[in-house]
């Protein structure tokens, strides 16, 4: 079989879930704050994927107003029960401090394009919730359990209870049946069945350095489960110079020719601060069976190259993506947290135009459109045409990772009406959130016409552009350290931040005017550098 390069979805693409309905295969990944809510990826041969929904896309389903940065759609779960498909899922309204609010759903829909149900409750008492369905036809509902109180851990073990779909709702006892090892906060489960034997994979260490797939098994859904005898069937916690790093959070999936293999998330540090500006992406393993045990191939250590049926073609990840709107939005762009749409941008007469909201970082209405980073290179750019009066409206390009980090090339205006492009940035200012000072040099520009913003990343540094009609790209402002778009930086401590770099477009009018910036198009072009690390 041919080989592929890790990782199979590159950029944001976290906490995988796979699954396989005859030839066809499909994987869901978190989302967070990012709108829609859950990305599926779809495939027929596990090397070539292509992003085919974001399910939650209405209120009824998902209203993420108010989830802090890192919150929303934690973990979400795929699975198939012969009939329909289910998803459950995570939306979190806390995560930092003593308590955690976390309430998980359950929504289904005959096909995987929809349309999905509006989701039934099930619980609050953890996160990272995954649904079996048994060969009796009875379906599990699992998910961690967290314990404020640290008695005497935070991330208590992993609970089992029924899920009756006719009721709509959780029933029956429930139990904690997994403590997790040593190596603490235990999450992630998954629960499997194989010739007599459950089987639940656990996602250990937590999602940083030390993470990593926990294997246990039992003739009992109930247990007790008994743990391999490897302990942990895929981590990188003691390579600290493979390829990938930062593996976990995995799920399983058998070819129809009987192979299996494991997805997880993995990350790819740059710079010596170890710093994943890609952020958490998802990666594959080729698995094998011994004795009633999986096993990683070449494991517990990742592989970069891996063995699967299909053969990649890279010619659409390494070609320029120029984006016009007469379709309305493409696909690749997400927003921030809110279901309506309507107030946030449009995309009449072939233009984006964003109105004027909520500051950049703002956890409730930011009009902000954006891609994901997927390569660790890369020029974006745009023309905006946009008419600000004073200093409280501002809108241009943005390469952004949350409130505490971000870069912003503006057109704005001074307090006596002067049009000037000003850049922003707030660079790792968790807990304040406050911008970068002094600010560099504003540039006054004229008072009407359209302006070309454009940015450059080229490994860890971030350059910025404009040009006036007719004329040629100029820099502005100094060398920015992009590097500190990454999970490492996000600001929050360790397993804190968990999305990932993003570059597009936004708008602000804190005047509360909804003054509209107009956008004719938008460019992002993958660029090769030395510094990249494809290759280790």
């Amino acid at each position: 079989m041919p080989l592929i390069r890790n990782p199979i979805l590159p950029g944001f693409n976290a906490d995988p879930s796979i699954l396989r309905v005859g030839s066809d295969y499909y994987i869901a990944t978190s989302t967070f704050e990012w709108y829609p809510g859950v990305q599926i990826h779809h495939s027929k041969d596990l090397a070539n994927w292509e992003l085919v929904t974001r399910p939650l896309n209405r209120k009824s389903q998902l209203d993420m107003r108010g989830d802090p940065d890192s919150c929303g759609v934690w973990a979400p779960c795929l699975t198939h029960d012969g009939e329909k498909f289910w998803l459950v899922y995570t939306d979190v309204k806390r995560k930092d401090g003593s308590f955690k609010d976390t309430h998980n759903y359950i929504a289904n829909a005959p096909s995987i394009e929809g349309p999905w149900s509006d989701p039934v409750y099930a619980t609050s008492s953890g996160f990272d919730p995954s649904l079996f369905h048994d060969d009796d036809g009875k379906k599990w509902f699992v998910n961690m359990l967290q314990d404020h109180r640290r008695r005497p851990r935070s991330f208590a073990g992993i609970v089992l209870q029924e899920f009756d779909p006719s009721a709509g709702k959780l029933v029956g006892p429930k139990k904690n049946i997994f403590l997790g090892t040593d190596l603490d906060l235990v999450e992630g489960p998954h629960l499997y069945k194989r010739n007599g034997w459950y089987y639940l994979l656990t996602a250990e260490g937590g999602t940083a350095y030390n993470h990593a797939c926990t294997l246990a098994r039992s003739r009992d859904i109930w247990g007790p489960y008994e743990v391999h005898p490897q302990k942990y069937i895929l981590t990188s916690k003691d390579a600290p110079l493979a390829a990938l790093q930062r593996a976990g959070h995995g799920d399983i999936v058998e070819t129809p020719e009987g192979k299996t293999y494991l997805v997880h998330l993995t990350g790819r540090p740059t710079t010596q601060e170890r710093r994943c500006v890609l952020g958490r992406e998802t990666a594959i393993q080729e698995a094998y069976w011994e004795n009633d045990w999986l096993f990683v191939k070449n494991g517990p250590v990742p592989s970069l190259y891996v063995e699967v049926p299909g053969t990649r073609d890279d010619s659409k990840y390494w070609a320029e993506q120029r984006y016009t709107f007469e379709n309305g939005l493409h696909k690749d762009f997400q927003w921030l947290r809110t279901p309506e749409t309507e107030r946030l941008f449009t995309t009449q007469g072939g233009k984006l135009t964003l109105i004027g909201r909520e500051t950049i970082g703002s956890w409730f209405e930011q009009a902000l459109v954006a891609r994901r980073q997927t390569h660790f290179s890369y020029d974006a750019e745009t023309v905006i045409d946009f008419s600000p009066t004073d200093e409280r409206q501002f809108a241009g390009l943005t390469a952004y990772y949350c409130r505490y980090n971000f870069f912003y090339l503006a057109v704005t205006a001074h307090s006596d009406g002067q049009r000037e492009l000003l850049i922003l940035s707030s660079e790792g200012s968790w807990p304040d959130g406050n911008l970068t000072m002094p600010f560099p040099d504003p540039v006054q520009i004229p008072n009407e016409g359209k302006v070309k913003l454009a940015l450059t990343i080229r490994g860890r540094e971030l350059q910025f552009y404009y040009a006036l009609s007719g004329e040629e790209l100029k820099k502005i402002g100094p060398v920015y350290d992009a590097s500190i778009l990454s999970d490492e930086c996000g600001g929050h401590q360790a397993h804190g931040s968990f999305t990932g770099a993003f570059v597009g477009i936004a708008a602000s009018d804190i005047n509360g005017t909804a003054l509209p910036a107009t956008f004719d198009y938008f460019v992002y072009r993958p660029v090769q550098h030395h510094t990249d690390r494809y290759d280790v």
